[in-house]
Formats: structure tokens, C-alpha cells, sequence
């Protein structure tokens, strides 16, 4: 269950966002990224797997996840990822046939 936050914060939160803040700067100046610490103490394990094995999908890095006690929605992966500078193999795309068009 999350902790409830003192009325004091929000209200300051809200006031620096008013004066000209980013929600991005008005979060990181006043410590409000608090659902990220969960996945990042499982950071290891999350490099671990995608070095393992690059090319499976979102869903199936989920899957695997939850396989070792982890569960994690999608944003909160992808988020992850670009925070750490990740990225999924992709596949080559395919060469264009010779004898007839391709839609």
C-alpha cells in the first residue's frame, strides 16, 4: 500500500509547476519519482535477461519476469529501458521480391 504524502508537498509541488517548472523538474527538485525503486532494485536481473536474450518480445520479457517472482507492467519496462538506454534487437527487414510486388 502506498504512503500517503503531507498536504505541504503537493501544494509546493503545484506552486514551482505554476512559477514555470516542468512536471519533469518540479518531480526530480522535489523527490516525487517514487515508483521507479522497485523495478530499479531488480535492475541486475532486468540486464541480466535482455543481455540473455535480446530479441523476445515485451510480453514475453514480462512473462519471464513474473516466472522469477518480478511483475511489472508494460510502461513500467519501457520506461526502464529508456532510462537505462536499452534497446530491443530488431530483425533485418525482409529484401524485395524479384518477381512479384509486395503490398
Amino acid at each position: 500500500m502506498s504512503k500517503a504524502l503531507s498536504l505541504d508537498l503537493p501544494i509546493r509541488v503545484l506552486q514551482a509547476v505554476a512559477e514555470g517548472a516542468s512536471h519533469r523538474a518540479a518531480a526530480a527538485r522535489f523527490g516525487r519519482q517514487r515508483r521507479s525503486a522497485r523495478i530499479e532494485a531488480q535492475g541486475a536481473l532486468i540486464r541480466q535477461l535482455h543481455f540473455e536474450t535480446p530479441d523476445i518480445t515485451t510480453e514475453e520479457r514480462r512473462v519471464a519476469l513474473a516466472e522469477r517472482g518480478q511483475r511489472f507492467g508494460d510502461g513500467t519496462l519501457q520506461r526502464f529501458f529508456r532510462r537505462h538506454g536499452l534497446t530491443r534487437k530488431r530483425r533485418s527487414a525482409m529484401r524485395r521480391s524479384r518477381t512479384a510486388p509486395t503490398s
